[in-house]
């Protein structure tokens, strides 16, 4: 995503700017030490890391500036969507962005600022892409379940969503129980009976939507990264006193990788700048995630085997992007969800 190129010059410089600032907090090059050792910390991320992601003004990213947020569009949030991707950025930079869009100028400002951690509780089927279903609201509280929630176990507070609003709640007033995955992170099953919590209702529309197409754009990232490190390695490899880059069954692999991934850039570019109209969301964001969530599985994949026997040890770094991938895949809904998806939004 950072060589995506638009016709606007003023918002090109504006997203090379974007990306610059990203390199501090989400570096393209350096190994991933700190990602290993946050694999084995109950939160899977660093709140050090996140304080200095919100100062970067990260979180509030789309709202207003009246509110307290940057005022920017979807394609600027995929851009940082996809240099956090490249970088394995292991805080919920996604997840707490949605429940911001959610509240909008509702979101308290510590939510802006990293002091407290809201993530959305909206998934409550293994392959749903609604928010609506799980959780009912009975007299003044709150019954049912959501599961899937990524970092549940490290919220100081849930937006739980309902066909009637989100419900701003504590996360300790929840039964949280969480599942550790591969990444390194875990998500959690919010059990509720009864919970109250603040009614807010949803400020925007279609931030589903853009969770959705970021989340593709974290993937683009992954891949991008993990087709940076295998091309080094093609380079410095070497077999019968040659690079194995020069070997041209491997040259065949890393241009259909390539392809995979320019093919998959230009998709969700034009998804992004779909936000700026008024139009039908779902068929174009679904064409994203699904063609996002393939190729990255292929790309890192095909990473991996380059790599030899070396790719499938865990001190590999290349392993942790197949990983990340497997996590991030079914996220907002599956490759299989989004097809069906979108079937039904073109036949509508």
């Amino acid at each position: 995503m950072s060589s995506i190129r638009i016709n606007d010059e003023e918002r090109q410089e504006q997203l090379r700017m974007l990306v610059e600032s990203a390199a501090g907090i989400a570096p393209r090059q350096g190994g991933f030490k700190r990602q290993r050792a946050l694999k084995k910390s109950d939160t899977g991320f660093d709140r050090e890391a996140w304080g200095e992601l919100a100062g970067m003004g990260w979180l509030g990213l789309r709202l207003p500036e009246d509110s307290g947020g940057m005022g920017l569009g979807v394609l600027e949030y995929a851009v940082l969507a996809a240099e956090a991707g490249a970088a394995l950025l292991p805080e919920p930079f996604i997840e707490a962005q949605l429940a911001i869009d959610l509240m909008g100028p509702e979101a308290p400002s510590e939510a802006l600022s990293g002091e407290r951690l809201i993530l959305p509780a909206w998934s409550f089927a293994a392959d749903g892409t609604d928010m609506d279903g799980g959780v009912t609201v009975q007299g003044d509280g709150l019954s049912g379940e959501k599961r899937f929630v990524p970092l549940a176990g490290a919220a100081d507070e849930l937006l739980v969503t309902t066909a009637e609003g989100g419900w701003l709640i504590a996360a300790s007033d929840a039964e949280i129980t969480t599942e550790r995955t591969q990444d390194g992170g875990h998500v959690g099953c919010v059990r509720l009976d009864g919970v109250t919590g603040r009614r807010i209702p949803f400020a925007d529309p279609r931030a589903l939507e853009a969770a959705t197409l970021a989340n593709a754009a974290y993937l683009q990232g992954v891949m991008e990264r993990a087709f940076e490190i295998t091309l080094d390695y093609l380079k410095t490899r070497r077999q019968f006193d040659r690079p194995i880059g020069s070997f041209q069954a491997l040259q065949h692999r890393a241009v259909e990788m390539k392809v995979q991934i320019e093919i998959t850039r230009a998709v969700i570019r034009d998804a992004a700048l779909a936000f700026d109209g008024d139009g039908d969301l779902r068929p174009i964001v679904s064409r994203a995630m699904t063609r996002a969530s393939e190729a990255a599985q292929f790309v890192t994949r095909q990473s991996i085997q380059m790599h030899g026997a070396i790719g499938y040890t865990d001190e590999a770094d290349i392993g942790l992007f197949l990983r990340k991938t497997l996590v991030l895949m079914n996220r907002y809904g599956s490759a299989s969800a989004h097809r069906k998806r979108h079937a039904q939004a073109q036949a509508a």
